[in-house]
């Protein structure tokens, strides 16, 4: 090659121009993940970047149920697609990628939603055993769900030993000094405190919840299961300070953006009118503003008590009903199992006391300790985060909706849809 004047050797016209190797995409460190990085770069399959957050998409309790499957089956190393069809899932939808990709993320299994095998881990066998014992397991939920995650471990050790802030508090704490993008914070904060519940570190002490040490939560554990259970005296906490529930029209604005709220309603001052009128005001329209859904009850657009075309309409057309099971009412299991034929997203939601009939007990389903206010109101807001993250896994997916039907008898359909 000719040199140049300054000496340097330039290319000649006939000579390519030497060209530098593609830049390799960036790695982000966990340190710099826990520590300012609101989001990670990640190659893609096509090549091209796409971003993600820097926590999991879903709850560490959503995604155990991958992890309990090995159980199920007795295999620590299963075909992904044998695993699927003991789920009733489809392996290649989006929410069955994402249940592989969150339980690796959480450190539960091993395997992309493309492998051929997927295996629980030592930690994800830990964490679903029943021959590991009670005070291990939930360690090992927490170094999943918490410890496993930087974003989480930080918020944890930031509060651990106090009462836990309030929301906006935290949302302050990752945006200020975690650096978090603004649009991932209620994300955030809603699915740490789902999973600091979850691995038995938040827990209500002296009328307010508050983040415990592991080795604290453990011993609080072994004590329980120690001491006798005593016989409580169910009582309402009436005396809970809530706003009084919107009373709305359905038929004047679309049912896409609406909540159905179905629950006993009763005759007005009556206990059960107190119970939906706390439920809906302090739990489901909170966790409905989430997701920009309003709540109609049943007795803002009927008689109570009576199944009317506005009821079934709602029933038919709501985009999300919550069917509050509480008091074991049967026109609320009447109207819920109609949910359940139209296939279409439900929650349900139940006071402690009260126990599920066999029919839809392997449902996942909120519940609520109303015993007294002192166990109820220190609880309130991480309620709020349960039945809004269950709601938002309902609506994520409304074509694969879970429920007994669809899962004991899914053929139930077969001939609507045939046309038979």
């Amino acid at each position: 090659m000719p040199a140049s004047p300054n000496g340097r050797v330039t290319a000649s016209a006939s000579t390519s121009l030497e060209t530098k190797p593609p830049a390799k995409p960036k790695q982000v460190t966990h340190t710099e993940r826990a520590k300012g990085t609101s989001t990670e770069t990640v190659a893609s399959e096509e090549g091209q970047s796409r971003m993600s957050r820097p926590y999991p998409a879903a709850a560490f309790e959503d995604s155990l149920l991958l992890a309990e499957a090995f159980h199920q089956l007795g295999e620590r190393r299963v075909r992904r697609l044998t695993l699927f069809d003991h789920l009733k899932k489809a392996p290649e939808s989006g929410p069955s990628r994402q249940l592989i990709s969150n339980s690796s993320r959480y450190g539960l299994t091993s395997g992309s939603y493309k492998a051929e095998y997927l295996e629980l881990t030592d930690d994800g066998y830990a964490a679903t055993a029943s021959e590991v014992t009670p005070q291990d397991r939930l360690r090992a939920r927490f170094k999943l769900a918490i410890g496993s995650i930087p974003l989480f471990s930080a918020v944890f050790e930031r509060f651990k030993g106090n009462k836990i802030p309030a929301a906006v508090v935290l949302r302050d704490f990752l945006v200020d000094e975690m650096e978090l993008a603004a649009d991932d914070v209620e994300r955030a904060v809603e699915i740490f405190t789902l999973n600091a519940k979850c691995a038995g570190v938040l827990k209500p002490i002296s009328g307010a919840e508050r983040l415990v040490s592991i080795e604290h939560a453990a011993d609080d554990l072994a004590k329980s299961r120690q001491e006798s259970q005593t016989t409580r005296v169910p009582s309402t906490p009436t005396t809970v300070t809530a706003h009084a529930p919107r009373v709305v029209s359905g038929t004047s604005k679309s049912l896409d953006q609406v909540c159905f709220y179905v629950s006993p309603i009763g005759e007005p001052a009556s206990l059960f009118r107190q119970h939906a009128d706390l439920f809906q005001g302090a739990l489901i329209e909170p966790a409905m503003e989430k997701l920009g859904l309003e709540v109609v009850r049943a007795d803002a657009i009927a008689q109570s008590g009576m199944i009317t075309s506005q009821v079934l309409l709602h029933l038919r057309r709501a985009r999300l009903v919550v069917a509050d099971l509480s008091f074991l009412n049967a026109n609320v299991f009447y109207e819920m199992a109609l949910r359940h034929a139209c296939r279409l997203p439900i929650v349900q939601v139940i006071r402690k006391e009260d126990h599920l009939p066999f029919d839809v007990n392997q449902v996942r389903t909120v519940v609520i300790d109303t015993s007294s206010i002192y166990t109820l109101v220190p609880q309130i807001n991480t309620y709020i985060a349960e039945i809004a993250n269950h709601s938002r896994a309902a609506l994520e997916d409304p074509n694969n909706v879970s429920n007994p039907v669809s899962v004991f008898f899914p053929e139930y359909w077969a001939s609507d849809e045939s046309g038979a």
